[in-house]
């Protein structure tokens, strides 16, 4: 909106946006002190500003990735994160033909991730490793101090309640997008999930 050279927004176009009351955003953003006017919305400016505050968009945020088949190759290559104030540190793997420590984002063994997440300060990692080593593999995260992790096994992650897991199973993404591309028939708003 504001590249469009609005200055401000009203909670009911927010709404409408994301697909939640107006209500709703102002909670929300209540709850994080953010405070528009009755007849005048909120200032646009100000919420990307206390928005960027919040998730730390000011101050580039550190990512390992843990398995680098195609998945995680994938990860690796993909240039978006830059713009997010995402940068990927290091990759681990298990297959010794993988490690480089010369390329933009350096493959180490596994055995060497305590270490590289205690030096470069890291608290957040990507998980694209099989599912039966997943749960293995995310201890390992714990136990070197990884507080948030991104995980792309198709498997029921079980971590203590200070974790935040954030899981993908394409799957089931691809199931539920099916089954609502062969229902839209029924739904005529046409909404997307996000």
């Amino acid at each position: 909106m504001q590249e469009l050279g609005f200055e401000t927004v009203y909670s009911y176009n927010l709404g409408r946006e994301t697909g939640v009351s107006p209500e709703q955003v102002r909670k929300d953003f209540s709850q994080f002190g953010m405070k528009g006017r009755k007849k005048g919305g909120y200032n646009i400016n100000e919420l990307l500003i206390t928005i960027r505050e919040i998730f730390r968009k000011d101050e580039l945020q550190k990512v390992i990735v843990v398995g680098t088949g195609n998945m995680g190759n994938a990860i690796l290559q993909y240039k978006g994160f830059q713009k997010n104030m995402i940068e990927l540190v290091a990759a681990f793997d298990i297959d010794p033909s993988k490690y480089r420590k010369k390329l933009p984002v350096p493959v180490y063994s596994l055995d060497k991730l305590p270490k590289v997440v205690s030096d470069l300060n890291v608290k957040t990692a990507i998980l694209t490793v099989p599912e039966q080593v997943a749960q293995g593999v995310v201890n390992l995260l714990i136990e070197a101090g990884i507080t948030g992790v991104l995980s792309f096994a198709p498997t029921v992650l079980k971590v203590p309640p200070h974790i935040t897991i954030n899981q993908i199973c394409i799957g089931h993404e691809l199931e539920s997008l099916i089954y609502h591309s062969l229902h839209l028939g029924d739904n005529k708003s046409g909404k997307e999930k996000c």
